[in-house]
């Protein structure tokens, strides 16, 4: 029976039908399918003594797979790391941060390597630049009524409940609606050169769920500089107000008698609002930071940045349980927390160079969190500041227990001439 139970792999023979390849760093065979009658996937075709007479060499344009030589002008036109064409919203750095040499150090040790009086001084900055700041923000948790009856079936566990949350934000069912993805890394992304925008001239409302990091500024500046300061340089009335304008004044009463006057604002904005779940601080880069003015001000710079967004990590790095998670906290509770965590890269929870026994004898577990939940809200505040001197009102709010997510704050941002008065 035991020899019978014995794997391919545990006898020393290839799988049927796979590549005879022994991979040695791997130890064990290729696992890639092979043609009929061959004995080594393409790949590994060279290994084959029939193939002998046809060398492989790298492909140039990647050197991580490899291409018959006699074949590469026809595997160049159709290699998948080939160069492909740019859309037209496509436009390099546009939404990137100046790049100021001068500022950015060229060497930083770990925080883990720095003296214990320069940890200090760093965090004896870190709280004077908190002062004022409110650091209890407002419970803002809400549900949308199409979700209650999946959400209270009994029938769903808590991985159902969760997928049902998650899965909502792609499901739009409205008649007539147009939807359009596209593949483009945020940092170059020129909105108002997409089609469906630069032709309808629509307002805009940014919506991000995770924006790690560095993304969160990306998209900030992607949509109040790049796009919203488009109509400003151009001059032009956006078609919504222009609706709006040519309404003869009968029409405009019988809006206003059905209640619907209020859905049309009196001065039209190209960002309607924005609403980010923010997340990853320690992900973030001081080139690209939008509230750069706001650290100067405070006397801080990069330096400063560098370790107040490495030490942002402490608030959310699960080196060890509270005291409330150590209290008979569910098992399912856990399990959300689990979950969570793989929507983030790797580093979303646990940073390396700053483990629990780092900073043993200097700071407690309770202490670190502080820190890292007052570097998180200075970081932030730069946003707000940002947004506010762009013509918003911004704010931020808790939108989620912190059982479901440790990120679980809001950045929400509405132009000041349609919101009323918010504070951070």
């Amino acid at each position: 029976m035991a020899d019978s139970a014995r794997t391919p792999h545990a006898t020393g023979f290839p799988a049927e039908g796979r590549c005879s390849y022994y991979v040695e760093k791997k130890k064990r065979f290729c696992r890639m399918v092979v043609a009929a009658g061959k004995r080594f996937c393409g790949e590994h075709a060279g290994a084959a003594e029939e193939e002998n007479a046809r060398k492989r060499i790298l492909c140039p344009l990647d050197p991580k797979h490899t291409v018959y030589e006699d074949q590469l002008a026809k595997h160049l036109k159709k290699c998948n790391s080939r160069e492909k064409p740019k859309p037209d919203f496509f436009i390099q750095d546009i939404n990137a941060g100046l790049k100021d040499e001068t500022e950015i150090p060229e060497q930083l040790v770990p925080i883990s390597s720095l003296p214990e009086d320069q940890l200090e001084n760093l965090i004896k900055k870190l709280r004077k630049a908190s002062e004022g700041l409110n650091s209890t923000l407002q419970d803002h948790i809400m549900s949308h009524p199409a979700l209650y009856d999946a959400l209270n079936d009994p029938k769903n566990g808590d991985s159902a409940t969760k997928h049902l949350k998650q899965q909502v934000d792609g499901k739009h069912r409205k008649k007539n609606s147009v939807f359009e993805r596209l593949q483009i890394d945020i940092q170059h992304l020129c909105l108002n050169k997409i089609p469906v925008l630069r032709e309808g001239k629509l307002p805009v409302v940014g919506i991000g769920k995770h924006l790690c990091g560095v993304a969160t500024d990306l998209a900030l500046r992607c949509l109040v500089e790049t796009y919203a300061a488009s109509f400003e340089e151009r001059n032009e009335e956006p078609l919504a107000k222009r609706i709006k304008n040519d309404k003869t004044e009968k029409e405009i009463n019988t809006l206003a008698k059905e209640g619907n006057e209020k859905n049309v604002p009196e001065k039209w904005t190209p960002v309607a609002g924005i609403v980010i779940a923010l997340c990853c601080h320690h992900r973030c880069d001081w080139r690209h930071y939008v509230g750069k003015e706001y650290f100067r001000a405070l006397g801080l710079g990069a330096v400063e940045f560098h370790y107040f967004q490495r030490m942002s990590s402490w608030a959310t790095c699960g080196m060890q349980k509270t005291s409330f998670e150590a209290s008979n906290i569910t098992t399912k509770r856990k399990d959300n927390q689990n979950d969570d965590s793989e929507e983030h890269d790797e580093g979303g929870y646990r940073v390396t160079d700053d483990s629990s026994e780092s900073l043993s004898g200097l700071l407690t577990v309770e202490e670190k969190k502080k820190i890292g939940h007052l570097c998180k809200l200075l970081i932030d505040q730069g946003r707000i500041q940002y947004l506010q001197q762009k013509g918003f009102n911004p704010a931020l709010q808790y939108y989620t227990d912190p059982l479901v997510s440790l990120e679980n704050v809001l950045l929400t941002a509405l132009p000041i001439h349609s919101s009323p008065e918010t504070t951070a």
